[in-house]
């Protein structure tokens, strides 16, 4: 009898518009684990999709670690212009594993899942590509601070938000640092301090996401936001976002001086001065994505 088999758990049809990222697509047999990510790229978009539904797509330590990987593999890679996040399944991500949280597992274990996720977290701000989260569904605890980390989150009407660490006698510290720079300071507090999920009409409200969608409409305006990334220079948006997330950090004349320093370095890229002469001669810009000076 044939054994059926998932590859990397993607199916023909999206294999042929998604171009595995590493290598050839391994084959699992129904009797192995599936990946805890799958991650895809294709035409300058990469997408990682969280592939632990049966555990609310968790981020244990080694979801962490794999989507560190994931995000991390050719990210210099002229060929990579955004990543997207989203997950199979009704949870986007539920947080922690509480299971690797126990006094079983000992401080030195417990250091190294919330410092891996803080650098996960600091990593998808610090990338120069800009990171998308597709959210369909429930984000909780740090999956909440995994939305509340990447740089655009569109999410569907059903999509709910909320850090529950509270009522289950852990408060959500470090999910606190990322959506207490996303949401005003009392809706943080409200969200941190009660525990109480906020829809995703209130999130956008909130800031904590940039767009709501019906769900047939998700994946669609997702890609299309990417795609509107991938029409522009790879060093221009690089340039751009490593600026925002400095100046965002700075008082308003340190902001300035470092906005105005980092527009002369933009004029001075060959895409910066090819996309002004592009837009004086009328034409379409060809640019190089390569973060190059004019005088080099």
């Amino acid at each position: 009898m044939a054994r059926s088999v998932l590859c990397r758990g993607v199916s023909v049809v999206q294999l042929s518009r998604w171009t595995p990222l590493l290598s050839a697509p391994r084959c699992y047999s129904q009797s192995e684990p599936e990946p805890l990510t799958l991650s895809q790229q294709n035409h300058g978009i990469r997408r990682i999709i969280l592939n632990n539904p049966k555990k609310r797509n968790a981020l244990s330590l080694s979801m962490l670690e794999t989507l560190r990987e994931n995000i991390l593999t050719d990210v210099d890679s002229e060929d990579l212009r955004v990543i997207i996040i989203s997950a199979k399944g009704p949870v986007f991500s539920s947080g922690h594993d509480l299971k690797e949280l126990t006094s079983a597992q000992g401080r030195e274990y417990h250091m190294k899942v919330f410092q891996t996720c803080s650098e996960v977290m600091a990593l998808i701000q610090d990338i120069p590509v800009p990171v998308i989260a597709m959210v369909n569904g429930v984000a909780t605890a740090a999956g909440c601070q995994l939305v509340a980390s990447c740089d655009i989150a569109v999410a569907t009407e059903k999509s709910t938000f909320a850090t529950p660490g509270v009522n289950v006698g852990l408060f959500c510290s470090t999910p606190a640092v990322a959506i207490g720079r996303a949401v005003p300071r009392k809706v943080a507090m409200e969200m941190l301090l009660t525990g109480t999920p906020i829809s995703a009409h209130d999130a956008l409200l909130h800031g904590l996401i940039s767009k709501v969608v019906p769900e047939d409409r998700l994946e669609e305006e997702t890609l299309g936001i990417a795609q509107r990334v991938c029409q522009s220079s790879r060093p221009v948006v690089a340039l751009g976002k490593a600026t925002f997330q400095r100046q965002m950090a700075q008082g308003r004349d340190a902001a300035y001086a470092t906005a105005s320093k980092v527009m002369v370095d933009n004029l001075a890229l060959r895409d910066g001065q090819e996309g002004i002469q592009a837009f004086i001669e009328k034409r379409k810009a060809m640019w190089s994505h390569k973060p190059e000076n004019v005088h080099d």
